[in-house]
């Protein structure tokens, strides 16, 4: 089936929209019409993205984990393309790491990205989002509700962030706002994949048989179904955390846990 949709005129917003998934989501939007705007803690990131999206993109460099840089990217974003009609919240972080090796520090780090910067991007754009009518997407993770040895930051930030996003969705509802979370299975090609599985094509192998569907995802499987979200087709969709995966999130502590072995043999 050839979905197709129409984000002619509206402002689409993807906060980690440089690289891996996020960056697939912008450039379906782009595709379709949209007004995009990305951003990135990296300036040669947001560059590189920016010369793939096409010239009527905007790129800002900020980090998620500074509220204030988080809202003047937002300010520069609605002057440049108007308010917000559909936003991304993508920025992510993450390694491998047993807890009891795990400093303060580290597992800090990634709350700090992953979770507070999830909310600093949602409260700061609430005032720029389209009321009603907009669409807030998370981009979460199986970690929020599949506990995974040598992720115990990363379980506990993307949990945290499906919580938030419920609770945004109950909040902000009668805004006309709806809020929703994506949660990815294994992406060719991201450098989630690179961290987290074995590679090579034993590793690809591996992959492949914990998934249902006997493949690996793609970055347009998630940028299709953001575009559902973030479309009318969706206007009674809200507070879900929506699995794209091939089936297979319940059956990845295993990928990880083979990661982590191949990781501590090299060593």
């Amino acid at each position: 089936m050839n979905v197709q949709f129409d984000f002619t005129g509206r402002h689409v917003m993807v906060f980690g929209g440089t690289t891996g998934i996020n960056l697939g989501i912008a450039q379906a939007y782009a595709n379709a019409g949209a007004r995009v705007s990305v951003v990135s803690r990296k300036q040669a990131n947001v560059d590189a993205a920016v010369a793939t999206l096409g010239a009527g993109a905007l790129g800002v460099v900020a980090d998620v984990r500074d509220e204030q840089a988080v809202a003047a990217a937002l300010e520069q974003a609605v002057e440049r393309h108007g308010a917000l009609d559909v936003l991304v919240s993508g920025a992510a972080g993450n390694f491998l790491a047993p807890a009891d090796q795990m400093s303060s520090n580290a597992f800090k780090v990634v709350l700090d990205i992953d979770l507070l910067g999830s909310f600093h991007v949602a409260r700061q754009a609430l005032v720029h989002l389209r009321q009603p009518g907009a669409s807030l997407i998370f981009i979460t993770a199986p970690q929020s509700t599949v506990p995974m040895m040598y992720q115990a930051h990363v379980c506990a930030a993307k949990a945290g962030v499906d919580q938030l996003s419920r609770v945004l969705a109950l909040e902000w509802g009668a805004k006309g706002v709806r809020v929703n979370a994506i949660s990815p299975g294994p992406i060719e090609g991201t450098e989630g994949m690179r961290r987290l599985a074995p590679q090579g094509e034993e590793g690809d192998a591996m992959v492949r048989s914990m998934v249902p569907l006997g493949r690996m995802g793609t970055t347009d499987d998630i940028a299709r179904l953001a575009m559902f979200l973030g479309s009318d087709a969706a206007s009674y969709i809200s507070g879900t955390v929506i699995a794209c995966d091939g089936g297979a999130q319940g059956q990845l502590s295993s990928m990880i846990t083979a990661a982590a072995t191949g990781m501590r043999e090299k060593t």
